[in-house]
């Protein structure tokens, strides 16, 4: 059973910085890219960035690029989230998120993803 466990969220001033981590279990981490998504209440769940299995391609989303970071540790079943810069608008719960499919280079769709974790809320205050 795969399991996302995110953790890192919390109350920020804007400007400020938050590192998400999202630890994976159930499976080989280290074959599987990863992502994350944000939802914002009343909003669709958006793409926010992801990685490829060994961290070597990576997208974002344009309105984070140049402030969020994505990497990932295999050797720790963990993917991260850097954010920094923070905005109001980047309040969110964001979830982490893999497809099921291995050795596949995943972009900003939901579908290509089939495991979600359960979520952690960041709140950026003005």
């Amino acid at each position: 059973q795969v399991q996302l466990v995110e953790t890192g969220g919390g109350l920020v001033q804007a400007g400020g910085s938050l590192r998400l981590s999202c630890a994976a279990s159930g499976r080989t981490f280290s074959i599987y890219s990863m992502a994350w998504f944000r939802q914002a209440p009343g909003k669709e769940r958006e793409f926010v960035a992801a990685i490829s299995w060994r961290g070597g391609v990576t997208y974002y989303a344009d309105s984070v690029k140049g402030r969020f970071t994505i990497s990932r540790d295999n050797a720790k079943n963990t993917v991260y989230l850097q954010m920094n810069s923070l905005k109001p608008e980047d309040t969110a719960v964001y979830y982490c998120a893999t497809p099921r499919v291995p050795y596949r280079v995943t972009g900003g769709e939901r579908t290509e993803y089939d495991y979600w974790g359960q979520g952690t809320q960041v709140t950026v205050s003005s």
